[in-house]
């Protein structure tokens, strides 16, 4: 009579079931090996002993963590980078801040050749800024110009705005090309 297959809580490994296996062949054969005339005896006062049930001696149960303790140092190298990346990223806005807020930005609009030549004269106050001539281009034809305000369109559609004054002003720089787009005539820059 076969047994049915036996499920296993924690399945033994193939050297407990090799030693397991040894162990039972050789209980059976230690008793034939000790003399016919104390296994007659034997034989003759007592039935034979019941084999022992068929279960491999269980492993150490191991906790989570000393099964998984090469993961430790691992676990603490990479937590311990993304806490330095982050510090320092933080630490970059901050500086970031502060550096905006130390210099003093003029709040009226300035051109830009003024601010230029601003930027001249105090870096050479003895010489005059020197102003170059405007070079004459050739005209842009007005296909060429809706192209260009086509594709400057679609670039401030893909800009993504940090506040909501950066949202009005891309706004209303969409609105204008978009009424040169529409236009019959396109004025000359």
């Amino acid at each position: 009579m076969s047994e049915s297959p036996k499920l296993y809580t924690n399945k033994p490994k193939k050297a407990q079931l090799k030693q397991y296996q040894q162990q039972q062949a050789s209980a059976p054969s230690s008793m034939a090996s000790s003399g016919s005339s104390t296994v007659s005896q034997a034989a003759a006062t007592a039935p034979p002993p019941p084999p022992p049930p068929h279960q491999p001696p269980q492993p150490p149960k191991e906790s989570f963590a000393r099964r998984y303790r090469f993961l430790w140092p691992l676990l603490l190298v990479v937590n311990f980078t993304v806490g330095a990346y982050l510090f320092t990223r933080t630490k970059k806005k901050d500086v970031a801040t502060e550096e905006a807020g130390d210099h003093d930005v003029p709040t009226t609009p300035v051109s830009t050749s003024a601010a230029s030549a601003a930027t001249v004269t105090e870096k050479s106050p003895i010489l005059p800024p020197v102003m170059e001539p405007a070079k004459l281009r050739a005209p842009i034809p007005a296909d060429q110009q809706r192209e260009l305000f086509k594709w400057m369109l679609e670039e401030k559609r893909k800009v993504k705005p940090k506040d909501p004054e950066e949202k009005k002003r891309i706004d209303e720089e969409k609105a204008i090309l978009k009424q040169f787009i529409r236009a019959k005539s396109i004025p000359n820059l």
